[in-house]
């Protein structure tokens, strides 16, 4: 019989590529995909480590794989991720979860093939995490979850070391592909029917991509999305996510050079107040942020500004808050992503004192998040009336007459269409609005 895997995905665009990869792999080797969990012969459990919640979402998924294993004796169990690269989690994982076959992290993710023979072959538990990046594998196969559009790594690692974040030590020092080796994929994924690429980066921002290792000479982001934007077929190119300390007048200007350049930049400020961003490491202020918030809508004034907050960052007073919400008022974000502070055992704002009570932490997030929409929903009455490119994505399941995509601006659209249409790039006359999305029509 057909052997059947399931991923599931906890995270960011990164955790969704490697698991893209993980498909890719595991469809070489004969498996299809079920979307059913219980019917498959392997799970894996991409982790992420960013947020509290992910971490108790993840054990509650290994709970119901308990039983599904209980079901299944023969069923193949593998966690992976960001989780995976902090050893007192795989101690857990060993003790408490000895339904877990396999365990292996961000950085040997290109092993996963081996690994998976070994479990199958030797029927032993086996757990195999890197501590570090090392060089960067290329041609690894993909199961992309779109054809019209696919996620594109172009670095790995962080280097900025934010005192509330993980992530540097679970995905490792800053690493960057070579440029030719991004243009050939980007080629590739034309060829194969993309329309639209996302670049994908911890911080885009410090790309530094080299053919030669031992060459002083290198291309940055800039460069690369001037690359990128030559390639015949290619329509629109995005990336995620800019660090605002390394956004250069260079990539500002970009957005002028490059016509395939989605107007839109996620651009994380994390936090309105200068003295908590630089208890947060951010190595900029609350007005150079806005300063850079100036400039780009000087530059692209159409272009849609969203963000990262987080609320409740060890010693926040309320003046502190204040600030942020000035700073949202101010700035005028299309959306943000808000977020109360988890702490995250390994980073330096763990050990901080003033750590403040959660009921304060929930009264600055409501604040905070009826701000931002009341923003959102301002910035999106705007758009109504107006004729913008939509990127179609698919159909409702309930009316086939209505459409789902995004603007240039990212923005998501519903809107009445013609059958047929998922994968292109159509005209579409706003007619309407909510807080976080737009209501349309295709036009003739």
């Amino acid at each position: 019989m057909e052997k059947t895997f399931h991923i599931q995905t906890f995270g960011c665009q990164m955790n969704e590529r490697d698991s893209e990869t993980l498909a890719g792999m595991l469809i070489q080797k004969g498996y299809t995909e079920t979307p059913v969990r219980a019917q498959a012969d392997i799970i894996i459990v991409n982790t992420c480590s960013v947020r509290d919640n992910a971490d108790k979402r993840f054990f509650g998924t290994l709970g119901q794989i308990k039983k599904i294993k209980e079901q299944n004796p023969e069923l193949i169990t593998a966690v992976c991720g960001c989780m995976m690269q902090q050893q007192h989690i795989v101690d857990t994982v060993k003790s408490k979860y000895p339904w877990v076959d396999l365990v292996f992290g961000t950085h040997n993710i290109h092993e996963f093939p081996r690994l998976l023979e070994n479990i199958e072959n030797e029927k032993k538990k086996l757990v195999a995490v890197w501590e570090d990046g090392g060089e960067i594998v290329e041609g690894l196969p993909s199961e992309r979850r779109y054809p019209f559009k696919s996620f594109v790594n172009i670095m790995y690692g962080c280097n900025n070391f934010c005192t509330y974040c993980i992530v540097p030590y679970t995905r490792g020092r800053e690493r960057s592909r070579k440029p030719s080796e991004i243009r050939k994929e980007a080629e590739a994924l034309v060829k194969d029917g993309v329309k639209e690429i996302t670049l994908l980066g911890q911080n885009v921002n410090s790309y530094r991509g080299s053919e030669d290792a031992d060459s002083d000479s290198y291309m940055d982001f800039s460069d690369l999305l001037r690359m990128l934007n030559g390639i015949p077929g290619l329509e629109r190119i995005r990336f995620m996510t800019s660090h605002p300390k390394d956004l250069s007048e260079r990539l500002i200007q970009a957005y002028g050079d490059c016509e395939k350049l989605c107007r839109h930049i996620h651009l994380p400020v994390q936090s309105g107040s200068s003295r908590i961003l630089k208890e947060m490491n951010r190595r900029y202020g609350k007005e150079e942020y806005l300063d850079l918030v100036r400039r780009l809508r000087e530059a692209v004034p159409d272009i849609a500004i969203t963000t990262d907050i987080i609320v409740g960052f060890p010693g926040e007073t309320e003046e502190d808050f204040s600030e942020t919400l000035d700073l949202v008022k101010k700035a005028g974000f299309d959306s943000a992503f808000t977020f109360l502070y988890s702490i995250r055992k390994g980073t330096p704002a763990a050990e901080y004192e003033n750590q403040i009570p959660e009921e304060i932490k929930h009264e600055r997030f409501n604040r905070l998040v009826d701000a931002v929409n009341e923003i959102s929903a301002s910035k999106n009455r705007e758009m109504v009336g107006k004729v913008a490119d939509v990127l179609a994505e698919g159909q409702s399941k309930n009316d086939p007459t209505i459409n789902t995509g995004r603007t240039s601006g990212h923005k998501l659209v519903n809107f009445k269409g013609k059958p047929g249409i998922t994968g292109q790039i159509v005209k579409v006359k706003i007619t309407g609005s909510n807080t976080f999305s737009l209501v349309g029509e295709q036009e003739e």
